[in-house]
């Protein structure tokens, strides 16, 4: 059975594809978006605020180097396969090293709605998994040089919307603990699953506007779009495994290995490397491995987990 929130994806999706007059207001989506990043971070938060975080240092280390490596190899491909000029595959392959909330939102969705448990650091993955593929492209599409504007890229990366909402909520929620946050429980735990709906058939709405061109560059950006997610997932379950994670754990952090960023990135991009074409990331990301990864992508990473990290159960 397809979970109620994919549906709310797929509404949007077939009703962009038929030029549905249907739109949500554009306030809407952004205050959506607030919500989402604000009710990870506390809930990761919350359960930082139940463990140590010095043993996590090493953990947030591979996952960095997991980020790397995936830019790299997306980059690799997309210039070898793909025969993409420097500035776009840089800039393509800093998207496929980074991170997708939403898709992390559902997939911690998934779990919860069949009582499967995970480690809470998972969203501290998730904060430090966005930063370094934007580095790493921007130094694969443009070199290291005098001319470089390290101030102003490191005040795009590190304080971006997405980044501060997710360490700043997490903050929050370590130094409130579980007894501090229980007075908005209601509102950021109890309707996330009615946010992150609302949020999906607003998704579904603007992924249909990428179809054009997905069409215009063939079936390579089709291809890429499947296979990179798929290559992802297994560096994801060999670092999960290693780190000595739980079925849940090592399937949120494939979850976050196989997705791509098409909030954070864009808008570095945009500022760092002006002459990408952010049509190609943008339809390979949002078109193609997005709804991948929702329809098919987090149901087959768990049975992944549960087959080489042990029975979930």
């Amino acid at each position: 059975m397809i979970d109620v929130v994919v549906l709310f994806f797929l509404f949007g999706l077939l009703a962009g594809a038929a030029r549905s007059e249907l739109k949500l207001p554009a306030a809407l989506y952004e205050t959506l978006s607030v919500f989402l990043l604000l009710a990870i971070g506390l809930k990761g938060g919350e359960g930082l605020a139940k463990q140590a975080v010095l043993p996590l240092l090493p953990q947030l280390g591979s996952v960095i180097l997991l980020g790397v490596a995936q830019t790299l190899i997306a980059y690799s491909l997309l210039r070898a396969v793909g025969r993409f000029d420097r500035a776009n595959a840089a800039s393509t392959a800093a998207h496929y090293g980074s991170v997708s909330v939403a898709t992390f939102a559902v997939a911690l969705n998934w779990l919860a709605t069949r009582a499967i448990p995970f480690e809470s650091q998972a969203a501290v993955f998730l904060a430090v998994m966005e930063i370094p593929a934007i580095l790493v492209g921007i130094v694969l599409a443009r070199g290291i040089n005098r001319h470089t504007n390290w101030r102003r890229l490191a005040h795009e990366t590190f304080l971006g919307k997405g980044v501060t909402l997710l360490l700043g909520s997490m903050a929050i929620g370590w130094l409130a603990g579980p007894d501090g946050l229980a007075p908005i429980k209601g509102v950021f735990y109890e309707l996330f699953k009615g946010a992150l709906a609302l949020f999906l058939l607003e998704m579904g709405l603007i992924v249909s506007r990428h179809f054009g061109t997905l069409r215009q560059h063939g079936l390579f950006l089709v291809g890429f779009g499947i296979a990179m997610p798929l290559l992802s997932a297994l560096l994801g379950l060999t670092t999960g495994i290693a780190l000595g994670l739980s079925p849940g754990g090592v399937t949120l952090l494939v979850v976050l290995a196989a997705s791509a960023s098409y909030i954070a990135v864009p808008a570095a991009m945009r500022l760092a490397v002006p002459e990408a074409n952010p049509a190609l990331s943008l339809a390979a990301s949002l078109g193609i491995t997005f709804p991948f990864n929702l329809l098919v992508g987090i149901p087959l990473y768990h049975r992944l987990a549960v087959h080489f990290a042990g029975d979930s159960a």
